[in-house]
Formats: C-alpha cells, structure tokens, sequence
C-alpha cells in the first residue's frame, strides 16, 4: 500500500482526509465451519490489511472509490436509500446500514479503499473491508463503538445487505486479532483470549487456488445442512452435541459426515489452544468432511511446535 494517504485521496476528491484506518485479513489455524454452528475457533490476524481514508461531508451521499477496482470515479449512494447491486460497494453499503439502524448518527462521506488482503482467497477481505469502515466511519463522527460491536455491525452488514451467511468469525478476527497471537473465540459468547505464538514460530499460507463465495454455492448449502442436523438432534446449533449423542443419532449422509465434523473439530480447537497455552506438544487436525478434498490432499501447514495437519480420510466423499 501507498506510505502517503493523502495523495490518491485528494486526486479523487480535492481535499485530504480526515481519518485513515485499517484492519487486517485474518487466516483461521483451526476451527473450519464451525462458526455458524456456535463454535469455537482460532483465527490469526495476516500482516496484509485494508485501509480506508475519509472525509466526512455535509450532505447524505456516500462516494467511494476502491483501489481494487480503479474506477475512473468513484461509487456514490444515499445514506437510507442502501439497495443491494451485487458488487464491492454492497459491503460499504452494508456497513453504513447496519449503523444506522443500531442508530449511530453518521453523515455522507467520501472514502478512498486501499488494501493489499487478497480478494477471494480465504483471508477475509470482506470483514477486513467492513471492520476498517466501521473504524473510519466511528472516528470520522466521534462514536465511541467497542471491538466487539465494531464487529457485529461488520457481521450485520454481510449477512444483510451483502446476504453471505457468514459466521462472525471474521469480523471478530478483523477487529480483535494481531499477527503474532492466536484469537481462540467463543462464537456463542464472543468471549475471546489471544494466545501467544512462540517467538520463533512462522506461519505458512498455502495458496489453494480454490476461490470462495459465501453468497451462495456449497457454503450456503452446508450451513443448511449443519442447521438441519441440529434440528434433527433437538439442539440448538452443533456446538450443543455430544460425540456420544452424534453416534447413537444415525444421521442420513450428508448430515452425518457434517455434524461429525463440527463436533470433532470444535474439541481440536479446545485442544489447540491448551497446546498453544503450554507453548509445546502437537496437535494433529483431521478434516472429516471438506467439499475441496482432491485439492487440499496432503497439504501441510506447520506453525513451529504446533503442528496442524490436514488429512482427508479415505471415505470422505
């Protein structure tokens, strides 16, 4: 990213800015879809990062122009007229919405959106976009908004305008997490404790190439799937499952291998941070039920003296 703020803001909008703030991307060290089962996970925060600069105006118009997209002008709207377009504007739009029903008194804005987080990739550029809105927006009109309302009106925004149903995994990472400490988070709670990573740890993103699209497709289906099996076992969400109860339930494939999974993986996040905690020992991560199996076979990730494997079963289909 740019070092100087305010050079590309005042070419766009003929003033500088008022305010310039950031949030990181975030990877996920254990704790797959299990979120939006209530869960437990353990993201970290990525040193890439998005940056929003802003300046507040004196009318009810939004105008926003992203880096990422190089528009020759930037994208405006009307604060109270936020529609849904099916482009990166959505997740602005969904920001602003989402405060202004939580009744936070903001005014139109020009914003320039700067980030290197990559996009579709799995390292959260959506949350780190609305975390580092949100943060923008709060200092820009002097509202006092705590870490975890930051991330729920980040969370409200995706699930509402943007409609991705999404878990607030995200938006917990972006707004609480540092690149050198786990955030293990209760999702049911949002209780949450940062772990130290050992001093010479390193940690290793794989690119998969597999691109993600919480909008719609397979993730869309599998939340489905998780909510149809707690149903099936008269809980809440899966998190409240036993591995006892789950195997006396003799759920239909594919409910089976979904509940399994959450239920399993909720306990190696628990064990995971026990480890981090002693600073030592391993842990090995079995992923019972992952849709990206033949692209993820054998990959390793390994994060000093923890180590988290990836190994897909043979009857995974």
């Amino acid at each position: 990213m740019t070092d100087v703020a305010t050079t590309g803001f005042e070419i766009l909008f003929g003033r500088p800015p008022e305010v310039v703030r950031e949030a990181p991307g975030r990877v996920n060290l254990i704790g797959e879809h299990t979120d939006y089962n209530d869960g437990f996970v353990m993201p970290i925060a990525t040193p890439q990062r998005t940056r929003v600069e802003l300046a507040a105006a004196d009318d009810d118009v939004a105008r926003v122009w992203s880096t990422s997209i190089a528009a020759e002008r930037a994208v405006s709207y009307r604060l109270g007229d936020e529609r849904r377009r099916g482009e990166w504007i959505d997740y602005v739009q969904g920001v602003t919405a989402a405060m202004r029903r939580r009744g936070l008194a903001i005014r139109g804005f020009a914003a320039r959106i700067e980030s290197d987080v990559p996009l579709g990739a799995g390292l959260s550029s959506s949350a780190s976009l609305e975390i580092a809105m949100v943060r923008a927006l709060g200092e820009a009109f002097e509202l006092a908004i705590d870490p975890i309302e930051t991330a729920r009106i980040g969370h409200d925004a995706e699930t509402g305008l943007v409609g991705a149903p999404v878990g607030i995994m995200d938006q917990m990472a972006a707004s609480l997490a540092a690149p050198d400490a786990a955030l293990f988070i209760d999702t049911r709670s949002l209780a949450f404790e940062r772990l130290s990573l050992p001093a010479a740890a390193e940690l290793v993103v794989i690119d998969s190439g597999i691109k993600h699209q919480h909008a719609g497709g397979e993730y869309r289906v599998r939340r489905q799937e998780c909510v149809d099996s707690a149903q099936r076992l008269g809980v809440r969400a899966l998190r409240d499952v036993k591995v006892e109860a789950l195997a006396a339930a003799a759920l239909p494939p594919p409910l089976d291998r979904r509940a399994r999974h959450v239920v399993t993986e909720n306990a190696r996040v628990v064990e995971a941070r026990d480890a981090l905690a002693r600073l030592g020992g391993k842990t090995r991560r079995r992923v019972d039920d992952n849709p990206d199996r033949p692209k993820l076979h054998q990959m390793m990730i390994e994060i000093s003296a923890i180590h988290i494997r990836l190994q897909l079963p043979d009857d995974d289909r």
